[in-house]
């Protein structure tokens, strides 16, 4: 099957993942895996503006990825994660989101100060 989407974690996220206990990590990429292949609400929905966020639920654990999509590249879609937690309430807290919303920019200004350097 053909994957909608590549993925990239950021430091943050990556950090995130590799503190969790192995079966936590395996079963988020599982998840990060179908959610490529299968457009599930319950496992990657939009949150707000450009934010979106990767979903598992596993043994009482609500975690959570945040993300954007960068489609700069033509040939790759690629869905970057700035960072996880661990939710306790119904509502993603807005801090995580401006959190996600400035790890977006940075990315963008790193990418565009990369290409400029290529020049």
């Amino acid at each position: 099957m053909d994957k909608n989407f590549d993925i990239v974690f950021l430091d943050e996220a990556f950090e995130f993942l590799s503190g969790l206990d192995k079966k936590h990590y395996e079963k988020i990429l599982f998840n990060i895996r179908k959610a490529q292949i299968d457009r599930d609400p319950e496992l990657f929905k939009k949150l707000k503006d450009e934010i979106w966020e990767l979903r598992t639920l596993y043994q009482g654990f609500q975690y959570r990825l945040l993300a954007f999509w960068d489609k700069s590249d033509s040939q790759n879609t690629l869905v970057i994660s700035t960072h996880g937690f661990i939710k306790k309430r119904s509502k993603v807290p807005d801090n995580e989101i401006q959190k996600a919303n400035q790890l977006m920019i940075k990315y963008f200004e790193d990418k565009e100060k990369l290409k400029t350097k290529k020049r």
